[in-house]
């Protein structure tokens, strides 16, 4: 059976976005090209390989194995382009990362910046997401590395502390806070309060905080996007507890009011990739760079607008 490499993995996009439209899009064809591919695909194989529910397409049995093997055959072809790659001292190929939503906007830009002007030939592909999601997706080695909120567990996984981001409590700039200083739970608490959505690493990191201070917190709105947060607290519709990281440039601005926390908080962010994972030249330099990145930004902790918020980022529990 004289099966077409090109075909197969546009079967393979089909399946993982579930849309014949999406598929095309990914792989910048036409649809009536993927229609055509899948067609030629399945006259070769000699069985229906998707069917359609609703709009949406799924493999059928024979296309789910035929996509097993397949699988294993383009991990062998991107193993040996590495590893010509490699031998031509090439920092190139695809790069997938998976940070937290809060690193993508206020941590990786430069970083990323920089590594696209220097290795042109490096394809880099971001998925945001919650801490448990993006863990999942390295373990299923859909991304190759990941920059999120810790804790993060899983026996494939290695995981690598690398920097504490202090949470405070930010209001509108008008917010009469109840005294000079840092806020404990309870203070906290007496406000409306916006917040992380559940499910998230650092939402159970803000409710450990409330229950070890023995508050329970008036949550008003839970959202998953802290640029949405800023703007709500900004308007005058609550407080938030937020990383510093993420409100550093509001609270300079004065678009926003902040004191620190007491007792003191963070969240530690971590790298995390699989055990097994090879450490091509590309994840090598990525990785070798965020160390760089992170230790600039724990100086930039230790200088956060406020002193007394960089007095708790040296406090906060490590």
């Amino acid at each position: 059976m004289d099966l077409n490499p090109a075909h197969v993995r546009t079967l393979r996009e089909i399946v993982r976005h579930g849309s014949f439209s999406r598929a095309a899009e990914s792989l910048r064809l036409s649809q009536p090209a993927v229609s055509l591919h899948m067609r030629q695909l399945e006259a070769r194989c000699g069985t229906a390989l998707l069917e359609r529910v609703g709009k949406r397409a799924f493999p059928t049995r024979a296309g789910a194995v035929l996509l097993e093997h397949a699988g294993r055959a383009f991990a062998e072809l991107e193993a040996a382009q590495e590893a010509l790659r490699q031998l031509r001292g090439v920092v190139a190929g695809r790069l997938r990362l998976g940070p937290g939503a809060t690193a993508s906007i206020h941590l990786l830009p430069p970083l990323l910046r920089r590594m696209r002007a220097r290795y042109p030939e490096l394809e880099l592909i971001v998925v945001t997401g919650n801490a448990p999601e993006i863990a999942a997706a390295v373990a299923a080695n859909e991304l190759d590395v990941a920059l999120v909120t810790l804790p993060v567990t899983g026996r494939q996984l290695l995981v690598t502390p690398l920097l504490l981001d202090p949470l405070v409590a930010v209001g509108p700039p008008a917010q009469a806070w109840p005294r000079r200083g840092a806020l404990t739970a309870a203070e906290v608490a007496r406000h409306p309060l916006i917040v992380y959505e559940r499910g998230g690493t650092i939402r159970r990191v803000i409710d450990g905080w409330f229950r070890r201070g023995g508050a329970q917190p008036r949550v008003v709105m839970e959202l998953g996007n802290e640029e949405a947060i800023k703007k709500l607290v900004g308007a005058g519709l609550g407080v938030s507890v937020s990383p510093l990281m993420a409100v550093r440039d509001e609270v300079r601005s004065g678009a926003l009011s902040m004191r620190p926390l007491a007792p003191a908080v963070g969240r530690r962010l971590g790298l995390v990739r699989r055990r097994d994972k090879p450490e091509t030249p590309a994840l090598r330099m990525f990785l070798t760079a965020i160390a760089g990145l992170t230790s600039e930004n724990r100086g930039k902790a230790r200088r956060p607008a406020g002193g007394a918020a960089g007095r708790a980022a040296r406090r906060a529990p490590r």
